[in-house]
């Protein structure tokens, strides 16, 4: 919490609620940060407007009680705005005048406004270039894109195909190396704490039936690989941990059938048909 408070956003429960309705209505009208409004939209401009009606009327209807449930996100909901002044603003100008003997002026220009924008920036990005620009090697139907820029300036979090597709594995991508996910390298360092568990990853048959029947091709050539070498030696990365291969939590995959990933990888696509075929009975 006291990192996410550095970081200055909006409250944790607002956060989540907004992340589960936007992969869960992705590209519709529901979603918070919709990429088809524009770059603009999504990276900002859904913070400088109304939300749309079914963005307010689906973040309603999304289970949240597993959040409240938390005594740390409801501190952090009671005591937003002077976590966020004393966490986003006031500490992180104070450390340099009194740790090394920065001016104020400097330190507030620094850290208010270099480092705040620039966090938030790199954090936007994630919702509009890494939905807009890059290849889409697991499912070309959705706009989330694997995205190498977002990812170096996001810490990890612009290998964004995969996670859309994927969402339930705790990298938010299928590599492992640390060099491109950093944030994979804090959540196992986390985890060999004791501070992170339940840590899951789809198996890997699943992800190669799964970029084989839905993705663009650019699999193989991203890896160095053909699809078989390239799913196991990505897995590998990660493999000094030895987290358990599940599949998605909220479907009872069966391996000898297809017909569930099928369903989930569906839905994005069959949200957008109804939207687009509900707009054309409105406008008639």
């Amino acid at each position: 919490m006291i990192c996410y408070c550095v970081a200055g956003q909006n409250t944790l429960y607002d956060w989540v609620r907004d992340h589960r309705v936007h992969h869960k209505y992705s590209e519709t009208d529901a979603d918070p940060h919709n990429a088809n409004r524009g770059f603009f939209f999504s990276h900002v401009g859904w913070l400088m407007m109304l939300k749309h009606p079914d963005v307010l009327r689906r973040g309603r209807q999304i289970d949240m009680s597993d959040v409240l449930a938390d005594p740390v996100v409801r501190f952090h909901q009671k005591y937003f705005i002077p976590l966020k002044i004393f966490l986003c603003f006031i500490l992180p100008s104070a450390v340099p005048v009194y740790c090394w003997g920065e001016s104020w002026h400097l330190a507030l220009i620094q850290q208010c406004l270099f480092r705040y924008v620039s966090s938030l920036n790199f954090t936007w990005s994630v919702n509009s270039a890494a939905h807009l620009w890059g290849s889409r090697p697991y499912d070309k139907r959705i706009m989330p894109s694997e995205n190498i820029y977002v990812s170096l300036v996001a810490m990890g979090e612009g290998w964004h195909n995969y996670h859309h597709v994927f969402p339930w594995d705790y990298k938010a991508a299928e590599l492992g190396n640390y060099g491109v996910n950093f944030t994979t390298m804090v959540l196992d360092a986390f985890h060999k704490l004791g501070w992170a568990w339940n840590m899951k990853q789809p198996s890997k048959e699943l992800v190669r039936r799964t970029l084989e029947k839905y993705g663009d091709g650019s699999h193989a050539s991203q890896m160095g690989a053909g699809p078989e070498g390239a799913v196991a030696g990505s897995s590998q990365m990660v493999g000094h941990f030895h987290y358990a291969e599940v599949p998605d939590p909220e479907l009872e995959y069966d391996a000898e059938s297809s017909s569930t990933e099928s369903a989930k990888l569906d839905e994005n696509e069959n949200e957008s048909e109804r939207q687009k075929k509900g707009k054309k009975v409105a406008a008639t």
